[in-house]
């Protein structure tokens, strides 16, 4: 394992560089994960990472510890770093002091858009994006199409509340997102507030594209209009229209619901 302790250190400036900047990971193709449970979510789905930073107060912790000869038996580069140098590149307040540096995923961009999946249009709350891509994974939906104005899903906010779900989803980001609506050969459906079709009137049994937009403005009417129909999820008239993530949530789980049933059938 290498030891780093100066500031100065020309690795050390690079993880720096990567963990304060998003334009420093979109242009290296690169981002860290960082906890205990993001490194051993990429551990068991995508292998080994590049490098492996651990805290020197950290070295010793039973999870850390693990991950550590994980790391070291599929060779890859390990880092100590004081705990002062550590905190610098953490966003993680109390958290166990390790993470990895990866090279951000780039699968196969798909020919047509034949399958369940989400398409987000200038989402733009990290949380909120982390949140979708946990729903997706959970409901079995595997590709994710992030408008440019996405937030970076690669981010370290965004991979917290995704919670290893990033390892489960083909995600594309800077998308042609009406391009590739046009290609669409599965039925492309947006919530919407002034429908009256909601979605447990839908049959949702078969392969959906599931569109959502902005937290505030929503879908853009270009993005709507190529929509095959809007659906609305029925609630009380008192409450303000429900957050973004629980929306999605709530279409991706209903999809699930009447699969299972058609699959019981």
């Amino acid at each position: 394992m290498k030891s780093i302790t100066s500031r100065d250190n020309p690795l050390y400036k690079e993880f720096k560089h990567l963990a304060t900047s998003s334009q420093a990971r979109r242009k290296a193709g690169r981002t860290l994960l960082d906890g205990v449970h993001l490194c051993e979510a990429y551990f068991q789905h995508l292998g080994a990472p590049e490098y492996c930073i651990v805290a020197e107060s950290s070295l010793y912790h039973t999870e850390v510890a693990v991950v550590l000869a994980q790391s070291e038996e599929h060779r890859t580069q390990c880092i100590c770093l004081p705990d002062a140098l550590y905190k610098t590149l953490s966003q993680v307040e109390h958290g166990v002091g390790v993470m990895f540096i990866i090279a951000t995923p780039a699968p196969d961009f798909p020919v047509a858009l034949a399958a369940s999946s989400v398409v987000l249009d200038n989402l733009q709350d990290p949380g909120n994006l982390g949140s979708i891509l946990r729903s997706a994974a959970a409901a079995g939906i595997q590709n994710v199409f992030c408008s440019p104005g996405t937030a970076f899903a690669w981010s370290p906010k965004v991979m917290r509340a995704g919670m290893g779900a990033h390892f489960l989803l083909n995600i594309f980001e800077n998308v042609d997102l009406p391009a590739l609506l046009n290609k669409a050969t599965i039925p492309v459906l947006a919530t919407s507030s002034h429908t009256k079709q909601t979605i447990y009137q839908s049959d949702l049994s078969q392969e959906i594209v599931w569109l959502f937009g902005h937290e505030g403005q929503g879908v853009a009417p270009e993005l709507m209009s190529l929509a095959t129909s809007t659906v609305t999820i029925p609630q009380q008239a008192a409450i303000e229209s429900l957050n973004v993530a629980a929306s999605a949530a709530i279409c991706f789980f209903e999809q699930v619901r009447q699969q299972l049933n058609t699959r019981a059938q």
